[in-house]
């Protein structure tokens, strides 16, 4: 079985729903824009319009097969996941999503959902969580800043929700977020060339620090684009570690931990990736449907020096094992 590790899609059913809902969300405030939507999230800037290709659906399958790929792993868009939302009318949200998520998954069996939760209440993300996984969901895409721009996943209000994942052996993918934190990045379609680099980097490596990677070792952390450059800085992660040790958390251990996608357009940065983290944590995926993905991504996988068992893992075994498939 070939599955596709990282993706993302807005079911047209959910799109329907929000604008017939819209009353019931007062802090959102749609924008059409050409046929599609927007968002402005209790005020914040907007977003962009939904693409097309997030919601096609036909597309998505003829993509699928033209590549090869019998299942793909489906998260939400990052840029309409309302973590800025207050926190009960952020639940709604989330649940709002949830359920279309899980009625486009029955529907079309070759996707698996990934849940989407309000991180801007750790005890509500928690329930939600739970919810989840009642409805079939085996975990949860989140993005690096939970409450908006400068939030951090170690934030302490967040213990519920990290419990909760543990508990539940959840699959937590690591997304970055639209708005990176750093205006430099604003400038050469460095946003995305960059900024979604150091924007996980940095979440990544305060969940690493504060020791969560390691102490909720039940749950399976999977770190986006390749672990962005963790693999690269490893060695000054470990150097900062060894003059703290009492304060922080292991990176060696954390590394080893988590799981990765194949996300980093270069055989020999995937090589290199395997050499920190071993093959065998790795996940072939695509960030589809974005141009700065890996729209052909079964390639880079061909292309990289691995062993056949190695790369029947990569295109499918591992995401297999996690998902229960």
């Amino acid at each position: 079985m070939i599955i596709d590790s990282h993706a993302h899609l807005a079911p047209p059913a959910l799109l329907d729903a929000i604008r017939a809902q819209k009353g019931d969300f007062p802090s959102i405030r749609l924008i059409e824009d050409g046929g599609s939507i927007g968002f402005s999230f209790a005020g914040n800037r907007p977003t962009r319009p939904i693409s097309k290709p997030l919601s096609d659906i036909a597309g998505r399958l003829k993509w699928l097969d033209d590549n090869k790929i019998d299942r793909q792993v489906v998260g939400g868009w990052l840029d309409m996941f309302g973590n800025e939302l207050p926190a009960e009318e952020g639940t709604r949200w989330a649940r709002l999503i949830n359920a279309h998520f899980a009625a486009t998954a029955k529907e079309q069996p070759r996707f698996i959902p990934l849940a989407t939760v309000p991180l801007q209440d750790g005890a509500r993300a928690a329930e939600v969580l739970k919810e989840a996984h009642d409805q079939g969901f085996k975990g949860a895409m989140i993005g690096t800043q939970p409450k908006g721009r400068g939030g951090v996943l170690d934030d302490p209000t967040l213990q519920p929700f990290w419990e909760a994942a543990n508990n539940l052996g959840s699959l937590i993918f690591i997304h970055p977020v639209f708005e990176s934190g750093d205006d430099r990045v604003h400038d050469y379609g460095m946003a995305n060339a960059v900024g979604r680099i150091t924007d996980t980097l940095i979440a990544m490596s305060r969940l690493i620090y504060a020791g969560h990677v390691t102490r909720y070792s039940n749950m399976k952390v999977v770190a986006g684009i390749g672990g962005a450059a963790l693999p690269y800085v490893i060695g000054r992660l470990r150097r900062n570690y060894s003059l703290d040790k009492d304060k922080l958390g292991n990176p060696d251990a954390a590394l080893a931990a988590m799981y990765y996608d194949t996300i980093v357009q270069d055989p020999r940065a995937l090589r290199y990736l395997a050499d920190i983290v071993g093959a065998d944590r790795i996940m072939m995926g695509s960030d589809m449907p974005f141009p700065i993905g890996d729209l052909t991504p079964l390639k880079i996988v061909q292309e990289t020096s691995f062993s056949d068992n190695e790369r029947a893992s990569i295109n499918g075994g591992l995401a297999a094992k996690l998902f229960g498939l």
